[in-house]
């Protein structure tokens, strides 16, 4: 495993719309940026973040937006409301627009996650 960009994300993003592969690279950006410590890799057909303590959150494109999503996200304390889902443990994030990205509000998030 790859504690850097996995070349197998990179061309997984590529085939993705053009808007769709800035907001993707964008938050790929900001996960390495809240900690150089996450390893990437494809799971479950999408780009996955793990940490020493295991599955931390994904990336996963579609046509019209792009889930930062928390494997654990039920138990992230989420004072902003971002999360969406309604799963046992799962929560996520859509982000239909670059400029919906909250980078200040989604590293605590990613964060709080990494220490899950």
């Amino acid at each position: 495993m790859e504690t850097s960009n996995s070349q197998k994300v990179d061309q997984f993003i590529e085939t993705f719309p053009e808007n769709i592969q800035e907001i993707t690279t964008s938050l790929r950006s900001l996960l390495f940026e809240t900690s150089e410590h996450l390893m990437e890799d494809i799971k479950w057909g999408m780009p996955s973040y793990q940490a020493q303590s295991g599955n931390v959150c994904y990336l996963q494109p579609s046509k019209k937006h792009v889930n930062l999503g928390f494997y654990f996200g039920a138990s992230l304390k989420d004072k902003e409301n971002l999360l969406e889902g309604t799963g046992k443990q799962m929560r996520h994030i859509r982000i239909k627009k670059l400029e919906e990205i909250q980078p200040e509000k989604f590293k605590v998030l990613i964060q709080e996650a990494i220490e899950l």
